[in-house]
């Protein structure tokens, strides 16, 4: 019975087409293309909005040379979220719970800051690994530690993302489960479960799009010691 919750996380076919590929590939069927028009709908006109004001607060502490990420980051953001979101919705499967997938992303992504860093200010880029005035006896423990660090970065971000969602789903699951069994002997008791499990819903949903803002906000982050 336990094995069966984990079934979910598993990427299934029908008729010879993953649908871990179609899964990803929905998000960007579902956004409308802006029009040329001088007035545009009110979907558009929301979803404008709504890119606009997170990539001005994204860039923010970045300088100029950051801003070039700023149509990748924002294409990055309503990813995630579309995914995430999409993956509450019964009959579905989340992409983001998958950890290859989630390091596939940001493996990339943290080795491309790096490599900005490394050519565009390699003296700064490298001084992040020693902080300034470390006593000499401390200076190689410290510059293990900070590579050290530096290299798990991408892992951080991969697994954050896939444990929070996938504890999510198991949570929803598990009490969705108790429900159903409770509903026939304890009716009281499975309506206050149901209950629960509306709450964690929405608080599901809302991790959904807290984890997709703190990936994107890690890696600008990230760019910023580099630019």
């Amino acid at each position: 019975m336990m094995l069966s919750f984990f079934d979910q996380f598993a990427s299934s076919t029908y008729m010879g087409i993953p649908l871990v590929a179609l899964a990803i590939a929905l998000p960007w069927i579902l956004y409308p293309n802006p029009t040329t028009r001088w007035l545009n709908n009110r979907v558009l006109t929301l979803q404008g909005w709504f890119i606009n004001r997170f990539t001005q607060q994204l860039l923010l502490p970045l300088n100029t040379g950051g801003h070039k990420w700023a149509a990748l980051f924002a294409s990055l953001m309503v990813f995630l979220i579309t995914l995430n979101m999409l993956g509450l919705l019964p009959y579905t499967f989340t992409p983001t719970t998958q950890l290859s997938l989630n390091m596939g992303i940001a493996v990339p992504l943290w080795l491309a800051t790096v490599i900005i860093g490394m050519r565009n200010q390699p003296t700064a880029a490298l001084g992040h690994l020693l902080p300034e005035g470390t006593p000499i006896p401390l200076i190689p423990v410290l510059i293990i530690i900070e590579t050290v660090s530096l290299f798990i970065r991408p892992i951080a971000l991969g697994v954050r993302l896939t444990a929070n969602l996938t504890a999510g789903h198991l949570l929803i699951q598990l009490i969705a489960t108790a429900v159903f069994v409770l509903l026939p002997l304890m009716p009281t008791v499975a309506i206050l479960t149901a209950t629960i499990l509306f709450l964690l819903t929405l608080l599901e949903v809302a991790v959904a799009m807290i984890q997709a803002y703190v990936f994107v906000l890690l890696l600008s982050l990230y760019l910023q010691e580099n630019v």
